[in-house]
């Protein structure tokens, strides 16, 4: 059961998903996903990236879904003390979970980089750093990897720009950020509770929490920065930080095709290996939104749209075309038909968000 969990979530983190509510009662013994409401998966990398907007204090937030699965299974060795002594089941809790989570997690990742030939000591920092260079930029977490594959070791230097734009138009824009960075508490009750931190500690603790205090100010302090930022400059930066990492990646591609016979034959399998282990559509809320505002308006096709796109997740999308053509079956007007069509021809279903979805609220 341990390992079953801890090779779950690690699947989890190499996909963005986010499960919500991560009760002791939401989870089970065979390793499955179940009782997942309030999921999604992550756009915009941030590690405490929260899906569940009932979730105040982020306790099931992206970051803490391996240990809260750990502490849930210290729960269940709770319930089992009858049949099994308590210091047997946490001694193989300590000694399975976080190896069996880090080294699957591990595999995972190497798999979406592509590296699969050698196990290098150095792939978990790599993996490490592509993570921060993400969250540095913005950058959508799916997206990113799935470009990955298109990546080139070759030096020409003109290959290497062209791949650096497609890559930093996945990037959040300066208008993204300060959505994503816009100060949630009314000044006048960050203040208060500021005071009251001081005079009443004790008080404090009971109706607020220090970590939600410094977040809520690191917030205010990057919403100030951004104001000052031009798109110019953002670009400039997040082309930076990505050509850094790139550069680190190429050296670590090159082990790769060094440590075999057929460069060729490494890269086609190194790209099959690649797209078949990053999704190219996730369900995003947005495109949730759309099917559910078409729905309600009578026309099913764009929730069939979406159900045949997300049976194969990990292939490019053909003939969705044909899943809309019989929505009048489904009763719907020629103009809620039409209405829909329109907002699915907005975006690409591999499309980061607009900036509209950033006011969806899953709860």
């Amino acid at each position: 059961i341990t390992k079953r969990t801890a090779r779950l979530v690690a699947e989890w983190q190499c996909v963005g998903f986010c499960h919500g509510v991560l009760n002791t009662d939401n989870m089970s013994i065979v390793g499955l996903t179940i009782d997942y409401g309030p999921f999604g998966f992550m756009d915009r990398y941030d590690p405490e990236h929260i899906c569940n907007g009932s979730d105040n204090t982020g306790r099931y937030a992206y970051n803490k879904q391996p240990e809260i699965c750990k502490w849930n299974l210290g729960k269940l060795a709770e319930a089992l003390v009858p049949e099994l002594p308590l210091e047997i089941s946490e001694l193989i809790l300590e000694e399975e979970y976080d190896a069996e989570f880090e080294k699957h997690y591990l595999q995972k990742m190497r798999k979406k980089l592509g590296l699969i030939h050698l196990e290098l000591e150095e792939d978990s920092k790599l993996v490490s750093e592509l993570l921060e260079t993400m969250h540095l930029t913005g950058g959508d977490f799916t997206n990113i990897f799935s470009l990955l594959s298109s990546f080139s070791v070759d030096t020409d230097p003109s290959k290497l720009e062209a791949f650096l734009e497609e890559l930093t138009s996945q990037c959040a824009s300066v208008e993204e950020l300060k959505v994503a960075f816009k100060p949630q508490m009314d000044p006048r009750q960050l203040s208060m509770m500021l005071m009251l931190a001081q005079s009443n500690p004790q008080l404090f603790a009971l109706i607020g929490t220090k970590a939600n205090i410094n977040k809520e100010l690191e917030r205010i302090e990057q919403f100030s920065k951004l104001q000052q930022l031009t798109a110019a400059d953002l670009l400039s930066r997040n082309k930076r930080h990505w050509k850094e990492w790139l550069e680190k990646y190429r050296v670590r591609l090159q082990k790769e095709i060094e440590s075999v016979s057929d460069a060729d034959a490494w890269n086609t399998d190194h790209v099959k290996v690649m797209n078949s282990n990053n999704p190219k559509y996730i369900l995003r809320n947005y495109i949730a939104q759309n099917a559910i505002e078409a729905a309600e308006n009578g026309d099913f096709s764009e929730v069939r749209n979406v159900l045949k796109l997300l049976e194969n997740p990990f292939q490019e999308a053909e003939g969705l075309g044909e899943v809309t053509e019989d929505a009048e079956e489904e009763g719907a007007t020629a103009t809620a038909a039409a209405c829909a069509q329109e907002t699915r021809s907005r975006l690409p279903y591999c499309s980061k968000p607009p900036l509209w979805a950033s006011e969806l609220c899953v709860t």
